[in-house]
């Protein structure tokens, strides 16, 4: 019978990246945007501005994003410490980000569809009003961005530890100041030079780049939710460092993802020599993203097996 407390045995299973300064932020940001968002897509409507109604869709998105951003931190929080979860709550916002990412291909689709009815069925443009709404658009944008940026680089400094729900805010926040930009630029161009087809054309601009995000998250989270393993370099990085000491051989390897920053990995060694396991994973202290590892030892007798580069005797 054990009497002996089994803490020194046991693993920690929180591997969620979860910065409070970094979530009251994105509460903030959110207000901010929400509110911007509705003004835009009624002033959008109101004086007929393609431009200005893609900007408030596009925004739209980014509010989505900002509350599965905000959800993410709580239930991984709320939920960190629950067994319910083999290696914790570290990918719900991969999932998060997933969905987000699902959710801007639709909206970047309707935009587009929109904006191609526009050149066929041109709408009148109330220019003044569209273009006041959406300078005040760009201006809570850089904001917003003031907002995030100086957590975004103080987090960019400790890359490991990296929140990447706090960096996809921000880099959303900047795509729609762009946005912004560009609404303003077809504006004024309609205002003053008279292309009207700019409004539409901005709109499609907009679709594009929300497209772009959408993308580039898919290809970020889809990976960590199928459980890609790590860079096939970094694999034969730590095959190296087994194998390399004494006749260790690796027999079976498994290394994936469990959250922002952190992997988990399943070696199975043969060797003829074995050592306790937590020789083994001494040899890994150097490779600080393996925050949770399995070690398989099978001792070579010499008779059943014959590893390369030893001789029995």
């Amino acid at each position: 019978m054990h009497i002996h407390t089994l803490q020194n045995w046991q693993h920690n299973h929180d591997f969620a990246v979860i910065h409070e300064h970094g979530e009251r932020r994105t509460i903030q940001v959110l207000a901010l945007t929400s509110i911007t968002m509705v003004i835009e897509i009624v002033a959008g409507l109101a004086y007929g501005s393609m431009a200005l109604l893609a900007d408030g869709w596009h925004m739209s998105t980014h509010v989505a994003a900002f509350l599965i951003t905000i959800f993410a931190y709580r239930y991984a929080r709320k939920h960190a410490n629950s067994p319910s979860f083999t290696f914790g709550t570290g990918k719900v916002s991969v999932l998060g980000g997933f969905a987000s990412a699902i959710a801007l291909a639709v909206v970047a689709l309707v935009m587009c569809i929109e904006s191609i009815q526009r050149f066929f069925v041109p709408q009148p443009i109330h220019f003044n009003e569209a273009i006041a709404v959406a300078v005040i658009g760009l201006l809570v944008n850089v904001a917003c961005a003031f907002l995030l940026q100086g957590h975004h680089d103080h987090d960019h400094e400790h890359d490991h530890h990296q929140d990447h729900n706090l960096k996809a805010a921000y880099m959303h926040v900047l795509a729609d100041a762009l946005t912004s930009l560009l609404a303003i630029t077809a504006l004024l161009s309609g205002k003053y030079f008279g292309w009207n087809w700019l409004d539409p054309c901005i709109g499609i601009v907009g679709a594009l780049v929300i497209t772009r995000w959408s993308y580039s998250l898919l290809r970020e989270t889809s990976p960590i939710l199928l459980d890609n393993s790590i860079d096939e370099n970094n694999v034969d990085d730590i095959v190296a460092c087994i194998e390399n000491d004494a006749d260790n051989k690796v027999s079976d390897i498994h290394v994936w993802r469990v959250g922002p920053a952190h992997y988990a990995a399943i070696i199975s060694i043969v060797t003829h020599t074995p050592q306790g396991v937590e020789h083994y994973k001494n040899l890994l202290r150097d490779f600080k993203e393996l925050s949770h590892i399995t070690v398989e030892i099978n001792e070579c007798d010499g008779e059943t097996c014959v590893l390369p580069g030893y001789e029995t005797g």
